[in-house]
């Protein structure tokens, strides 16, 4: 393949995939050092303000090799090296696999958060604070592991051209590796993929029926003419949910944007333009989901912190 991508008299949708990744970092910033405040103000964080910052800290590191990449993508610079394509193209994947191992971990935090008393997963409330550091390093071991493909496939493009090649950005490609070690790659990343969605569910489904039970026997203790606020933990709850309905929704349609753009559009910068921004999104919205909701930012903004 000797085909060098031009986008760059592709305007509009190159300034658009700018735009969305400078909003995501730009939120996910604000996310990560309002956490980190509320942080240094208590001494001891919760198991859920711990993964929206986890969550907030992948996403910019996800949006800031993303626009690295774009960089190069379209043209801007020209100084990529082999050490820098293996780094940045492993990094990006890294932060994309974790994305939804946390994604995940923080809608089954909540779920036990909302449990009541005679749940199975009331244990599990107390232990959550000594579990969650485990979960995180195992999720961490486990891609840091699976994702290590993209250090040995990954390189500068060579002056030479080659039919093996697959061109990943404009100054990296990736190298053909064996049919078995691909598929045992493919195999894990989609077992661990649908493991997550399928563990999301599960949790969302359940706390949409606690939150339904409660709103019941609230109406039946009170006048069904009362219009009750949610509390803080069922708007927490609410915004979790909201959160992962997005991301299973954006998963899927890159999912089919990448199977049906890629026999379609097969090698198009827009078909790659199209998949950027589609991939990107759920990082770029994920922060204001989590802000929408969150009225300890206004004290925090006003220099005010609750200990």
């Amino acid at each position: 393949m000797n085909k060098k991508w031009k986008f760059s008299k592709y305007t509009d949708i190159r300034n658009a995939i700018f735009f969305e990744v400078i909003i995501g970092i730009t939120a996910n910033t604000v996310l990560l050092l309002f956490h980190i405040f509320t942080f240094l103000c208590k001494h001891r964080p919760k198991p859920l303000d711990m993964a929206i910052s986890q969550l907030a800290l992948i996403h910019l590191v996800l949006l800031v090799t993303m626009a690295v990449i774009a960089t190069d993508i379209f043209g801007f610079e020209d100084w990529w090296n082999d050490l820098l394509c293996k780094s940045v193209i492993y990094v990006n994947r890294l932060m994309r696999a974790l994305s939804i191992c946390t994604t995940c971990l923080l809608s089954v935090l909540q779920a036990i958060t909302l449990s009541n008393r005679n749940s199975c997963l009331a244990t599990l409330k107390h232990k959550s604070a000594h579990h969650y550091p485990c979960c995180l390093v195992l999720f961490w071991v486990f891609n840091l592991l699976l994702n290590g493909r993209y250090l040995i496939s990954i390189g500068a493009t060579p002056n030479e051209t080659s039919q093996s090649l697959m061109f990943v950005t404009e100054s990296c490609s990736q190298w053909p590796i064996s049919y078995l070690f691909r598929y045992i790659f493919l195999s894990l990343v989609n077992i661990q993929d649908i493991s997550f969605i399928v563990l999301m569910a599960f949790s969302g489904g359940y706390m949409v029926r606690l939150l339904c039970r409660h709103k019941r026997q609230f109406q039946h203790l009170h006048s069904t003419s009362l219009s009750p606020k949610a509390s803080p933990e069922e708007k927490a709850t609410q915004t979790i949910l909201l959160l992962m309905g997005f991301f299973i929704i954006m998963y899927l349609l890159d999912c089919v944007t990448f199977s049906s753009l890629g026999v379609l559009w097969k090698d198009d910068p827009i078909h790659h333009c199209v998949l950027m921004l589609v991939g990107n999104a759920y990082a770029t919205i994920c922060p204001f989901v989590l802000m929408s909701t969150e009225k300890r930012m206004i004290k925090c903004l006003t220099f005010r912190c609750e200990i």
